[in-house]
């Protein structure tokens, strides 16, 4: 679970991330992640659309991505948003691969930002 303070609820934030924030895509998501000067903690946001699969699918993607985001909190800057867009072929990935995309990803918007 993922302390509320890290939690992104407003849609207006979803929204800037997605627009505004860099983007890399991996097999089973996309990551956005939006870098503005703010003090506070690093928020990280899913979306994970009925193109994934039914509910249960799509809580269980939702779960499995809502763990490995939480490992890897320290890796986002301050004030960072990060949006996570679950693939449909996130529905098959074991929580595995999921972390592999998702540090794959991680890797390389990171690394944009540096250059």
């Amino acid at each position: 679970m993922l302390a509320a303070r890290n939690r992104l609820r407003r849609r207006a934030d979803f929204v800037a991330a997605a627009r505004r924030g860099r983007r890399v895509g991996s097999a089973t998501l996309v990551v956005h992640l939006l870098v503005e000067p703010a003090d506070g903690p690093p928020r990280v946001g899913f979306v994970v659309s009925k193109a994934v699969g039914g509910s249960v699918v799509r809580n269980r993607v939702t779960r499995r991505l809502r763990g490995v985001a939480r490992d890897r909190l320290d890796r986002l800057p301050a004030g960072g948003v990060l949006v996570v867009r679950a693939l449909p072929r996130a529905a098959t990935a074991s929580s595995a691969e999921l972390a592999a995309d998702l540090d794959r990803a991680l890797d390389r918007v990171l690394s944009r930002g540096a250059a």
